[in-house]
């Protein structure tokens, strides 16, 4: 009978590796031997003979061996050899080689062997590319271009970051106190776990950190390892998802795998709403592709491991409302830990820290940056003190002045400045009239913001110009008064044209959307309809990315909102109407220095609206 059984063949890289090593034990102990014997040893008379006689071509000083090694003409066979000679101390040696013609070398001469030649240039290139070849064929294999190689797959390629390389701490971070002072506990945990131990109490396995875009969530995390002086586990939600079912389960498990070997320590997982959406899709036929196995995975990862070893997940995400519930539930997430968008000392706070390494004059004012970045995110901070550096920079300074930093502020917030864009000397004027109109509705109003700057200067954002206002103090809470004065300063550039040229342009498309947006929040959201009353008729999608909004009643109530819209806009626009006419004669005033200037500061504005 005969057998089917066929040895078992080793693959190619087992040869590749065997060759490898016989190569680095050549190397390591025939190849000196041999180069050994291919230089002649002299003594030191002979070797001042063979100078006389003019032989010598180069010589080369070996410090460390104490010998000289030189290059000479055999006599006999009329070639050069390479030979060595014992270093005595002899004064005059030098000379006696300028002399006789001897170069001056630094590097020491050797002679390779043939077989060594051979292999150096056939043998170590032929198994460097067999070498890649095997290398590319493995991840062609891993990708699934392979047979069944295409199942090893599994490991989490986490980013390990050790205390050194972070190099943050909670001092790198400012403008959220809320969240660090929350943080603060897991790091005394990791300082001093017995602390806890002794209580009985347990760590939180896992901290979720929302908020939006740009405020720190990874610094955070990389603080408090920093701060605990523990290593670092950093990865993102979209890196466990691949091509292949079970891939981003295999990943979590290394991961969880790797931290428990690192213990204690913190895995950061960044976006986590990749993998930790909703498992309920709606449509009754359940779900059972890559994100939900990986999702499932995880949260085992977090019921399987102990608490006690000091693994602690912190995970970052601007959409908290997307979570699955059993991944927020205790014992999980035990604790979810708002970053929002700083405050006004925050912002102050957040432009010293980034402006360190920034030359600054001394009479910069970072209060002043900070109220006219409301709502500025750090990241946005940050861009605000780099482009202030570097606009001193293309003016010839070493320092950031406040100009500078004033100028970076509408860079992020308008765009650069279109220097060569072309406006007829009507456009202009069109344009200066409608700036004015906003500032001089606002200065009118007493529950309205200060002007501090006006511009007919267009900017990269697609503004042919604009009104900064700036509050005096930090606006948490915004009256009805306020909003209504709001509304009557948006629509007061559209009527300073209708009141001056008696017709309208495209120049309000902005102001018109700010301003419907703005009514209709203050009908459905913030109850300050007569009609409607404190009735939520509108829900609030993504918080954290821009408030999306929609709908939240019935098609007959929502064209009683539409109504209302019209109307609560209509009576801003009088409103702006009436204080125009009554105002007209420091429109024109005001609209032709504006003209003359392009660009004026709100104390320009209001001494000369202010003026008898």
């Amino acid at each position: 009978m005969l057998s089917n059984n066929k040895p078992n063949r080793k693959p190619l890289i087992y040869y590749a590796l065997i060759a490898m090593m016989t190569l680095f034990l050549l190397n390591a102990l025939v190849f000196p031997s041999m180069l050994a014997r291919q230089v002649q040893e002299v003594g030191y008379s002979e070797f001042l003979k063979m100078v006389d006689a003019g032989a010598v071509k180069t010589v080369s000083l070996d410090q460390e061996a104490g010998q000289m090694v030189f290059i000479a003409t055999d006599s006999s066979t009329n070639r050069d050899v390479v030979c060595k000679t014992a270093l005595f101390p002899d004064d005059s040696l030098r000379q006696r080689l300028e002399d006789a013609g001897v170069e001056f070398s630094a590097e020491i001469p050797t002679q390779n062997s043939p077989l060594l030649n051979f292999i150096i240039s056939w043998i170590v290139p032929i198994l460097m590319f067999s070498a890649m070849g095997m290398a590319m064929n493995k991840i062609l294999t891993k990708r699934g271009m392979g047979g069944m190689n295409a199942m090893s797959f599994g490991k989490a390629n986490a980013k390990i970051y050790a205390e050194k390389e972070t190099g943050v701490t909670f001092n790198d971070v400012a403008g959220e106190e809320e969240a660090k002072e929350a943080l603060q506990e897991i790091v005394s945990f990791l300082e001093t776990p017995e602390k806890y131990a002794k209580i009985g109490a347990k760590l939180p396995k896992g901290a979720l950190l929302v908020g939006p875009p740009g405020t720190g969530k990874t610094l955070l995390a990389k603080a408090v390892a920093g701060e605990a002086k523990v290593p670092f586990f950093s990865i993102s939600g979209s890196e466990f998802v691949e091509m292949f079912v079970g891939m981003g389960a295999a990943k979590v498990r290394d991961l969880f795998k790797q931290a428990n070997e690192k213990a204690p320590c913190i895995v950061f997982i960044d976006e986590i709403d990749t993998i930790g959406k909703k498992r309920d899709t709606g449509s009754g036929l359940g779900g059972n592709d890559e994100r939900e196995q990986t999702l499932n995975q995880l949260l085992t990862e977090m019921d399987g491991f102990d608490g006690k070893k000091g693994v602690v997940i912190l995970a970052a995400t601007n959409r908290p409302e997307s979570l699955d519930p059993a991944l927020l539930r205790p014992g999980r997430f035990d604790r979810r830990i708002p970053v929002e968008l700083p405050d006004l000392r925050g912002r102050e706070a957040i432009l010293r820290v980034h402006a360190r390494g920034i030359k600054m004059e001394g009479n910069v004012d970072m209060n002043a940056i900070a109220r006219a970045t409301s709502g500025a995110s750090g990241a946005e901070l940050a861009n605000i003190i780099n482009e202030a550096a570097l606009r001193a920079v293309r003016m010839g300074r070493d320092t950031v002045t406040q100009d500078d930093l004033m100028e970076s502020v509408e860079t992020v917030i308008a765009g650069y400045q279109r220097k060569n864009a072309v406006l007829s000397e009507h456009e202009k004027q069109i344009v200066s009239y409608h700036e004015i109109g906003h500032a001089l509705v606002a200065a009118k109003q007493s529950n309205s913001a200060p002007v501090t700057k006006i511009t007919i200067i267009p900017r990269t954002s697609g503004a042919l110009g604009y009104t900064m206002q700036v509050d005096e103090g930090e606006m948490v809470l915004m009256s009805k008064e306020y909003l209504l004065s709001r509304l009557a300063t948006l629509t007061g550039g559209q009527a300073a044209e209708q009141l001056v040229f008696g017709s309208i342009t495209t120049g309000a498309s902005n102001d018109i959307e700010k301003a419907t947006k703005l009514a209709r929040g203050m009908i459905t959201r913030y109850g300050m309809s007569e009609n409607f009353g404190m009735v939520a008729l509108e829900t609030v999608n993504g918080q954290y990315l821009g408030q999306d909004t929609s709908l939240a009643c019935s098609p007959a109530y929502a064209e009683k909102i539409d109504d209302q819209v019209v109307a609560l806009v209509a009576s801003a626009r009088a409103k702006a109407d009436q204080i125009l006419r009554d105002n007209e004669a420091k429109l024109h005033e005001l609209a032709k220095y504006l003209l003359e200037k392009e660009t004026i500061t709100g104390e320009e504005f209001m001494a000369i609206l202010n003026r008898e």
